[in-house]
C-alpha cells in the first residue's frame, strides 16, 4: 500500500487547491485537490504532510489538523493508497508556482462547482466537525462505486 498525505490550506473563507494540468502520466490529470504527495522513507505522516506543502505551495505549515484516513483500493496504478486527510490555518510564507498544477484560492462556496475527484467532495464534511473518519473508497473509470465511512 502506498501512504500519502493530503491537506486544505484555509483563509479567510477560501480553499487552496491545486489544479493538476502540469505534469505527465498523471493519475489526476484535469481535477483540483488539496497539497500532499507520497511519504518518503523514515518520515513520520506529519513531516510528510509539512514537506508536501512546503515543495508544492512554499508555505511552511506550523500547525496541522489531521481530520481521518482513506483507503482507496487499486486506486494509484493498481496499487491501494493509503492516504490521511489535514487541514492547515496556520501557515506562513510567500506561495510559490508549482510543478504539478496550477495553485489557486477557491471560495468555499464554490468548491462544489470544480472537478474534482468524486469522493474527494466528502473530505470537505470532515473538516466541518470534530471526529476522526476512516473510509473505503472504490473507483471504477472515476466514478464512486463503493463508500463506507465510520466516524469515531
Amino acid at each position: 500500500m502506498i501512504i500519502t498525505t493530503m491537506c486544505y490550506l484555509k483563509r479567510n473563507h477560501q480553499t487552496l487547491l491545486l489544479h493538476r494540468i502540469k505534469k505527465e502520466n498523471d493519475i489526476n490529470e484535469g481535477k483540483w485537490i488539496g497539497v500532499g504527495g507520497k511519504m518518503e522513507s523514515g518520515e513520520s505522516v506529519e513531516e510528510c504532510m509539512r514537506r508536501e506543502i512546503f515543495e508544492e505551495t512554499g508555505y511552511k505549515a506550523h500547525t496541522l489538523s489531521l481530520h481521518g484516513f482513506v483507503v482507496f483500493r487499486g486506486l494509484y496504478y493498481g496499487q491501494d493508497e493509503g492516504m490521511f486527510v489535514y487541514d492547515c490555518e496556520d501557515f506562513s510564507g510567500d506561495m510559490i508556482e508549482c510543478n504539478e498544477g496550477i495553485l489557486a484560492w477557491i471560495d468555499d462556496d464554490k468548491i462544489n462547482e470544480l472537478k474534482m475527484w468524486e469522493g474527494d467532495y466528502h473530505f470537505f464534511d470532515w473538516l466541518k466537525d470534530n471526529h476522526f473518519h476512516s473510509a473505503k473508497i472504490v473507483y471504477q473509470n472515476d466514478n464512486v462505486i463503493e463508500y463506507k465511512e465510520e466516524t469515531y
